[in-house]
């Protein structure tokens, strides 16, 4: 057995794209597009890490999506959680549990998908996470 994806349905893939490939650094795999079943596929993984993926799939016809957080969560290991979250908020994104453990955080897709960021090891607190509060879900 071998692990292939996680699919998760989007409403925008441009939004998408940002959040996972010019927020969190995954890169586009591969694209497939199906006229007759009226959907695209985006497939997504982290750099050197082509086997973990995450399948972006967003059907033409409009379709609200609720429940997100019913998921669960994707999570990703970082070596710098500090600066991936200050360039996720200089993005504009929220940050909706910061790092004050200099641990974990939690941060979520413009389809409210949670993303769980894990530092590679731990790095001392410090501010301005350790007094941020959480905002929102996450």
């Amino acid at each position: 057995m071998k692990y292939l994806h996680t699919m998760v349905r989007v409403a925008d893939i441009e939004a998408s794209k940002r959040f996972y490939c010019d927020g969190l650094g995954l890169r586009e795999i591969r694209r497939s597009e199906n006229e007759k079943g009226r959907y695209t596929l985006v497939f997504l993984a982290a750099p050197g890490d082509d086997d973990a993926q995450v399948e972006l799939t967003f059907n033409w016809d409009p379709e609200v999506y609720t429940g997100g957080r019913n998921f669960g969560h994707l999570a990703y290991r970082t070596d710098d959680i500090y600066a991936l979250c200050q360039h996720l908020l200089d993005m504009g994104i929220t940050i909706n549990r910061p790092p004050r453990d200099g641990h974990m955080a939690f941060v979520r897709s413009p389809d409210a998908i949670s993303v769980e960021l894990i530092q590679n090891g731990t790095l001392p607190p410090a501010e301005p996470w350790l007094s941020m509060p959480n905002t929102g879900k996450w």
